[in-house]
Order: C-alpha cells, then sequence, then structure tokens
C-alpha cells in the first residue's frame, strides 16, 4: 500500500534528525511508526495505519525501548492490551532510580 503514498505525506517536522531522501517506509519502518506515534498529527496516523495495517503498527510498537505517557495509553487503549506488554514499561519498572525523583 506504500505506492500510494511516499515519505513527503508525512509531517515535515518529524525527520528534522534525519535525511528523508535516505528513508523509505519499508527499509525504515520502524523510524516512522515510532515518529509518528510519538510526535505525528492525526493525519499521519492515518497514513501509516494504510501503509502497514494495525497489526504491524502494534507489534513495532510493543518493542519500543521508549514511548511517552500519553503514547502508551493511546496504545493500551486502542490495542486493548496491558501495559506491561510494552517494553518501554517493562523496562522502566527494572530501572533503578538512584535520586528518588
Amino acid at each position: 500500500m506504500a505506492g500510494k503514498y511516499n515519505i513527503n505525506n508525512l509531517s515535515e517536522y518529524l525527520f528534522w534528525d534525519m535525511d528523508k531522501r535516505a528513508l523509505s517506509f519499508e527499509k525504515s519502518k520502524k523510524s516512522i511508526i515510532y515518529k509518528v506515534l510519538e510526535f505525528g498529527t492525526l493525519n499521519d496516523w492515518k497514513i501509516i495505519k494504510e501503509v502497514y495495517g494495525l497489526e504491524e503498527i502494534k507489534q513495532a510498537a510493543i518493542t519500543f525501548r521508549s514511548l511517552d505517557p500519553i503514547t502508551l495509553a493511546f496504545l493500551t487503549n486502542y490495542f486493548e492490551l496491558n501495559k506491561t506488554d510494552f517494553r518501554c514499561y517493562t523496562n522502566k519498572l527494572s530501572a533503578q532510580n538512584f535520586w528518588n525523583l
């Protein structure tokens, strides 16, 4: 389904730290999904849903090392999962906090 879209259809600011010309929907799948989930617009979300499908997005999201709390809450509800299903949540629990923050 990526043929209908290209990287330029996604919000310009998502890839400020990357060379957009080097990105492709297939080779950069996890990076694109991560950027859209964390910083994208509703239109960006609709594009990745069409390009990758919900199962592919879910499988990528559960492997990410970090997600902000709002994104994590959205994904747990959207995919009807538990927070503990996400790597970012289990890593957070196992990380020691030395300063009692």
